[in-house]
């Protein structure tokens, strides 16, 4: 019996481009750790394979959730979920390069992507990469893509077959890839190619596998010099002198955003910002984490901000601690969900120590982890009121100045982190994230495992509970009835932000049943859920 030949399609379709984020997204997520290995733009920034993985996970969610597959909405759904779901530079970057190709598509006003739309979509791609990023630095995905979007322009001049253009589009892509390390000495020296350059011949790959049904690659491991990734974060002649990797959703008016992005250029580098329409995705690397925050506050509302230490994330990849600088002082939070201790090392803790309600660590688990880091100084978060005794007798058992931020609830502990200096010393520390911590409501939402009697009358077993302050204030039949009924005790005239973190125990209809319902009573009020994966509380709720 013969092979059935397949016929390459000529024009993308509805079906197609969601197709191609699919395939994508996939093969992000098969080459992860290949492109983590790589991990240098131009200094470590963050794993490039594991954010832009995130990337076109939040943009496969964004398709996934349309009611209407249509191409319009596919279209529209690529962009917003790229600039929401973007982490890290290379995220960002290739948020910015999926924005402006669909931009130029939708500009286009077409329901078929021909040879000649994608390539005026490649060339909008490279433009809007380049536009985004404050200093750009050829060596890197910038130049991947512009090179590429220039072969298939010229391509063009000979073929009107989307397979033929997009075949040399492919082939430009993996000679200036493997060019980048004659731009960029610190690839050279690290023996390796550009990672966000990889992920975006990904792309690539991804579209001949739509088009042709090509093969896709395998990963490969390369690792890449940890000396030359030390030797380079350390030298203060490249772009490696900053230390923290900043990032937020800033909601500000577009007119303000050049001023911010030029504050910004005054306080660090590697400055990516993207967005549109009074909602932009900022990325920088500083050493100024407070000016990074401030600069968005002074014009606009920052929110999910999360920082990291990029020298101590170097360290911890490649287990060189004694080659990092140790900061002046560090942060250790208890955490009890893998997600929760996620968003704590997001917003700045170098530790993480498992433990919360029924789980408190010992003494000994906090010493060895203050032992563990190089800081002299180091603030501990307990998160839980039974933690706090605890916390409080490391000082004595160590050489290290240790001080305890009394933190009872884990949205305590988030808010502290915003009054968070890494620079500064434990008693300074100790004295503003203790102001931060006190600016943030409270709450828990829990079911009950006994009968009980309460302020608030009867508990039976199983009745849903709404904690304030640790005090049972609100009992319920279901979950949402008791989230509904303790947001209406907590929320204020001033509160503008309710921060819900989700446990093992909820799930993403009363989720959604809770934020529609704010959405309606308090239209002023923004819902940030995340991923907690606590156990036993089915809500952890913070308001500000």
């Amino acid at each position: 019996m013969g092979t059935i030949a397949v016929v390459a399609i000529e024009n993308l379709d509805a079906n197609n481009i969601a197709k191609l984020m699919y395939c994508f997204r996939d093969a992000l997520q098969e080459h992860k750790e290949s492109l983590n290995s790589l991990n240098v733009y131009p200094v470590p920034d963050g794993d490039t394979g594991s954010n832009m993985t995130a990337t076109l996970n939040s943009v496969v969610s964004e398709i996934e959730s349309l009611e209407d597959p249509e191409f319009e909405n596919i279209i529209e759904a690529i962009s917003h979920g790229s600039l929401m779901g973007a982490r890290g530079n290379s995220g960002v970057i290739i948020s910015q390069i999926l924005r402006g190709f669909v931009s130029e598509i939708k500009n286009a006003s077409k329901k078929t992507i021909d040879a000649n739309l994608f390539s005026d979509a490649l060339r909008a791609a490279a433009s809007a990469a380049y536009e985004a990023v404050g200093n750009p630095v050829e060596g890197t995905i910038l130049t991947v893509v512009r090179e590429t979007a220039e072969a298939a322009e010229k391509s063009l001049l000979e073929h009107s077959n989307l397979l033929m253009v997009a075949e040399t589009a492919r082939e430009a892509a993996k000679r200036s890839l493997d060019s980048t390390p004659d731009l960029l000495p610190v690839l050279a020296r690290a023996g390796v190619v550009d990672a966000g350059g990889s992920g975006f011949l990904l792309m690539l790959d991804s579209l001949l596998h739509v088009i042709d049904d090509r093969p896709m690659p395998e990963p490969e491991i390369v690792k890449a010099s940890v000396d030359s990734l030390i030797l380079d974060i350390h030298d203060d002649t490249t772009n490696s002198g900053t230390r923290y990797e900043v990032m937020y959703f800033l909601d500000a008016p577009d007119d303000l955003i050049p001023g911010f992005k030029k504050a910004w250029s005054e306080i660090g580098d590697s400055i990516v910002v993207v967005g549109g329409e009074n909602i932009w995705n900022c990325h920088v690397h500083t050493n100024n984490i407070g000016a990074a925050v401030e600069a968005g506050i002074s014009i606009g509302k920052p929110h999910d901000i999360r920082v990291t230490d990029l020298f101590e994330e170097i360290a911890e990849n490649h287990h060189e601690q004694d080659h990092a600088d140790p900061i002046g002082c560090s942060v250790i939070a208890v955490s009890n969900g893998d997600g929760i201790g996620d968003i704590f090392r997001s917003l700045g803790a170098t530790r993480v120590v498992n433990g919360g309600q029924s789980m408190n660590p010992s003494t000994a688990d906090l010493l060895e982890a203050v032992e563990a880091i190089a800081s002299e100084h180091v603030i501990i978060l307990p998160n839980n009121s039974n933690i706090v005794a605890v916390a409080e007798q490391v000082d004595s058992q160590t050489s290290k100045t240790i001080r305890v931020v009394e933190t009872h609830t884990v949205t305590e502990g988030f808010a502290s982190l915003l009054g968070y200096d890494p620079e500064g010393t434990s008693d300074k520390n100790q004295t503003d994230m203790t102001q931060f911590s006190q600016m943030v409501e409270s709450g828990e939402i829990t079911t009950a495992v006994r009968e009980s009697a309460s302020d608030v009358g009867q508990i039976k077993k199983g009745d849903f509970l709404g904690l304030r302050k640790g005090k049972v204030t609100v009992i319920a039949e279901t979950i949402v009835e008791a989230t509904r009924n303790l947001l209406k005790e907590m929320i204020s005239d001033d509160h503008e932000i309710i921060t819900l973190v989700a446990g093992r125990d909820s799930n993403k209809k009363e989720t959604d049943e809770v934020v529609a319902w704010v959405s309606n009573e308090y239209e002023a009020l923004e819902v940030e859920v995340h991923e907690g994966g606590q156990p036993l509380y089915q809500y952890y709720i913070g308001i500000e």
